[in-house]
């Protein structure tokens, strides 16, 4: 009997402990609800993100079971439940109600609801623009959008390079991507962000300097006019980060840069910070034009004219506008004349030079050391009534000209009218500027002592542009050597244009 006794004791014992744990689970779960601990564990798991946030910056933080294990057993489930129920208003933390405004984008706080919308259409530029909690690791070159109303399992992660010749695959080759990241509104969300190690009250603008180089005309045609129709608007009150950053070229166009922002640049690729933004913009608005603004496009009612005021303005230029000279006072009207080298250099500049002060032109000769020096250069164009040069960026300083002012575009030999006159002649009436242009012909270029009369490059040169030898041999391969008596008298037309009597 004893033996009995304690084999069903122990039997009994068994079952209780049995019974004991089957109530475990659900006891912790209220204890866990009760206390609040689960925000506890999200803290303290970030914790740990943050205390390696460079290499762990993409890594989805979860609770309960392992992180990778959690997430496979999971993901299908997750993705149907976000794509039928993210959007139904009884299944999102409440936003209507009053807020505690000292936890806004605080990891504590109900989340503020974010929206992502991108512009893909654009020939010249893709664009993204956002709004609500952002989070952005310029290192990993990463946009975090929490707690998104436009989240969509599809759109979760979109890339774009923040550079304005998406049509060019060698320039975009250049450009570093940057990805942004939607998540879900809760109780939908099942990835816990970086946490904010810098919080911003401004916008942010994200865009590449990596496709330009030195080259004045891309600098301001892809660069400066798009950035000031994406950033113009904020009147200073904007932050800009630069992804491929130049050095230099923020050197350069420091002025510009100052002016657009009252903050410093950041340099995207190096920043380690987790950077929280109420809104931001990644890729520069273009309006599908070289050194153009639509107005009809642009929602600020910007134009290239004052867009050049802008730049009057930022550069204390004192000339807004031009008007004809009475030749009778004995002024002259002011030309600068800009120089090059190693190719399409006018070889008889002196000759040149000679013939526009003999038609009573105050002559500027700008070489390209001269034309490098932006802030100084652009105080010497904006002294002048006319601006003459063969195609090339030199040109692309008549930005800085006087309203009402001329320019003279010396297009080289090769059936380059059209090419040339698309970047620097169809601007220029909406800049308020006057264009003529001179075409040099056969007996003008050097071409004619490297080829024979009878050779396609003067017989058919649009056959070698469409063979992809417009560049080497039209654009670099030729120097000009105006006819004097007939570019003298073209010029005299353009000195009766500036001129009265």
């Amino acid at each position: 009997m004893r033996g009995r006794q304690e084999g069903s004791t122990k039997h009994g014992s068994s079952s209780g402990v049995v019974a004991m744990w089957l109530l475990v689970p659900p006891l912790l779960v209220l204890i866990v609800l009760k206390a609040g601990f689960l925000p506890q564990i999200a803290r303290f798991r970030e914790t740990g993100f943050i205390k390696f946030a460079d290499k762990m910056v993409h890594k989805d933080l979860t609770l309960g079971l392992d992180g990778a294990r959690w997430q496979q057993q999971s993901h299908d489930t997750m993705k149907r439940e976000a794509a039928k129920g993210y959007d139904q208003p009884d299944k999102m933390f409440a936003t209507n109600g009053p807020k505690d405004t000292s936890l806004i984008n605080s990891d504590v706080a109900a989340p503020i609801i974010s929206n992502l919308t991108c512009d893909f259409s654009n020939a010249h530029s893709d664009i993204c623009r956002m709004e609500g909690d952002l989070r952005i690791h310029g290192k990993s070159a990463t946009v975090y959008v929490v707690s998104a109303s436009t989240f969509r399992p599809e759109n979760s992660t979109i890339t774009v390079q923040p550079y304005t010749r998406k049509w060019e695959k060698e320039t975009m080759s250049r450009i570093r991507e940057v990805t942004m990241r939607s998540m879900p509104p809760a109780p939908y969300s099942f990835t816990i962000p970086p946490r904010c190690t810098a919080r911003h009250d401004v916008p942010a603008v994200v865009f590449s300097t990596g496709g330009c180089g030195s080259n004045f005309f891309h600098a301001m045609s892809d660069l400066i006019v798009p950035l000031y129709i994406t950033a113009r608007e904020y009147s200073g009150g904007v932050q800009l980060l630069i992804t491929d950053y130049r050095p230099k070229w923020v050197a350069k166009f420091r002025p510009i840069l100052s002016v657009l922002s009252m903050y410093p640049v950041i340099d995207f690729d190096t920043d380690t910070a987790v950077r929280c933004f109420p809104s931001a913009r990644v890729g520069l608005e273009s309006h599908n034009r070289m050194l153009g603004i639509d107005p009809a496009l642009s929602h600020n009612g910007y134009t290239m004219m004052r867009f050049r005021d802008f730049l009057r303005s930022t550069f204390s230029l004192q000339r807004p506008w031009t008007s004809p000279i009475s030749r009778s006072s004995g002024r002259k009207p002011r030309l600068v004349l800009v120089l090059r080298r190693h190719s399409r250099a006018i070889t008889n500049e002196a000759d040149v030079i000679a013939a526009m002060e003999d038609l009573g032109f105050e002559v500027v000769a700008a070489l390209p050391k001269d034309v490098g020096d932006m802030g100084r250069f652009a105080g010497v164009v904006n002294s002048c009534d006319v601006m003459v040069g063969v195609h090339g960026a030199g040109l692309t300083n008549m930005v800085f000209l006087p309203h009402n002012a001329t320019i003279v575009q010396i297009i080289p030999w090769g059936e380059m009218t059209v090419a040339c006159r698309y970047d620097f002649g169809d601007p220029v009436p909406d800049m308020g500027l006057r264009y003529t242009e001179y075409e040099v012909n056969a007996e003008e270029t050097t071409l004619k002592d490297k080829y024979p009369r009878d050779h396609p490059v003067f017989t058919d040169p649009g056959s070698l542009h469409r063979q992809g030898k417009m560049w080497p041999i039209f654009l670099e391969g030729q120097n000009v050597t105006l006819d004097i008596g007939r570019f003298r008298g073209f010029l005299q037309q353009v000195y009766q244009s500036v001129t009265t009597e």
